[in-house]
């Protein structure tokens, strides 16, 4: 129901083509995850990349690795609802094999595989099919004389490690690049993705690498993505978890809606943090409906609150909302009460309304109201007000108040 917008303007780099995926030079940012399966196991790792993009990955990676690793690339390809991209770790003829089988792209690091002539040949091929490459750069794999001449693992040393595969690719002709630096501590990340926006053109692949299981994987993937998203660079993102690949997907996808630079494609529910006020148990009921809502894959940004006195207008940007008061639910649209039901039926009315709402849309669902809820709601904050007062900023009236009491009481 909500549209991406711009969080600011976007570093402007060459375009790629993966697949048919646009990667860089003003498309939209993109989603990529990486499989777990032994890409040898076809039903399994189409499996998983069939749950990658219902997710929101745009883009797979499968390792090759190994010569059944590589046809079972050739099988798979033809049967993936997204690009795949091949990982190659050691060995430039893996790359030539994942070429054969039909590769939408591939993924080389250059701490691994350093022959100039074996890099040049991959390219080569790459170059003859179309083919695109990342230069994958990594601060745990660099080459040990970038490590000895920096000193470490500095944003210099990899942007450096990208610059020296990009001289190899040039000798051959090949310029269908896109890269990233990718580090496990954010600082480091941070400062080689800006450095690297400054040195090249290319389109860059976003990602904290080995950033481990969430919480904390989640929570260092989106401190480095985020930061360099909302600087306007990246053009492409991977989260690395060490957990279920579907949620790296996830993750990617609702950071992007988070950020506006992806459309909605699932549901963005918000809820206040409860307080004094709250009428209801909000964390109970906005888990509630999140476990009731999530699978139904509903665009739409969902507010469950606590109050109905401030509830709804602090919530009116929302698509659909519920508050709690007087043992009811004020369920609201873009700030407007259309309906006041039972407390035990909000989840349920939540639910149908929201089905409805995508289904008819908001100007459908306004006419459809409730004449009475309106009235309904405003005896119920009235109520409210006269119990609890009309917000919170009236703090110093009841401090003076109390003031009051106790000098009466002597105290």
């Amino acid at each position: 129901m909500a549209h991406a917008g711009s969080l600011t303007d976007r570093r402007p780099t060459r375009q790629i083509h993966v697949g048919d995926v646009a990667v860089g030079g003003g498309a939209q940012v993109s989603v990529q995850s990486m499989t777990t399966t032994k890409t040898a196991d076809v039903e399994g790792t189409l499996a998983q990349i069939y749950a990658l993009a219902a997710a929101g990955a745009d883009i797979v990676r499968c390792t090759c690795n190994e010569a059944a690793a590589a046809e079972g690339l050739a099988r798979i390809i033809p049967r993936s609802p997204v690009p795949i991209v091949a990982d190659i770790h050691f060995h430039h003829e893996m790359a030539l094999a994942a070429l054969e089988a039909g590769v939408q792209g591939l993924r080389l690091n250059p701490g691994n595989l350093r022959k100039a002539d074996e890099i040049k040949q991959v390219a080569a091929e790459a170059k003859d099919r179309g083919v695109p490459i990342r230069i994958g750069v990594n601060a745990g794999s660099l080459h040990p004389d970038l490590y000895a001449r920096y000193g470490g693992a500095t944003p210099e040393a990899l942007v450096e490690s990208a610059r020296m595969e990009l001289a190899y690719f040039a000798e051959v002709d090949f310029d269908d690049v896109k890269i990233s630096v990718k580090a496990s501590s954010v600082p480091l990340m941070i400062d080689a993705y800006r450095l690297a926006s400054e040195t090249f053109d290319y389109p860059l692949h976003l990602g904290v690498t080995e950033a481990g299981p969430p919480p904390a994987g989640l929570l260092k993937g989106t401190a480095g993505i985020a930061t360099l998203l909302a600087e306007g660079i990246g053009d492409t993102i991977r989260y690395s978890l060490t957990a279920d690949p579907v949620e790296e997907a996830r993750a990617g996808r609702q950071l992007l809606e988070a950020l506006g630079l992806r459309e909605r494609k699932g549901l963005d529910l918000i809820a206040c943090p409860s307080c004094g006020r709250a009428e209801i148990d909000v964390i109970a009921v906005a888990k509630a409906a999140q476990e009731a809502l999530e699978h139904r894959n509903l665009p739409i940004q969902v507010a469950v609150m606590g109050c109905v006195v401030n509830g709804p207008g602090e919530a009116r940007e929302a698509d659909l909302g519920i508050a709690a008061g007087r043992k009811r639910g004020h369920l609201f649209i873009k700030g407007k009460i259309v309906r006041v039901v039972p407390e035990d039926q909000m989840v349920e009315a939540l639910v149908a309304e929201a089905e409805r709402l995508v289904e008819e849309g908001v100007e459908a669902r306004l006419a459809a109201a409730d004449d009475q809820a309106e009235a309904e709601a405003a005896a119920d904050r009235a109520d409210l007000l006269d119990a609890k007062g009309s917000d919170v900023n009236a703090s110093e009236v009841a401090v003076e108040l109390i003031r009051k009491r106790l000098d009466d009481a002597g105290a």
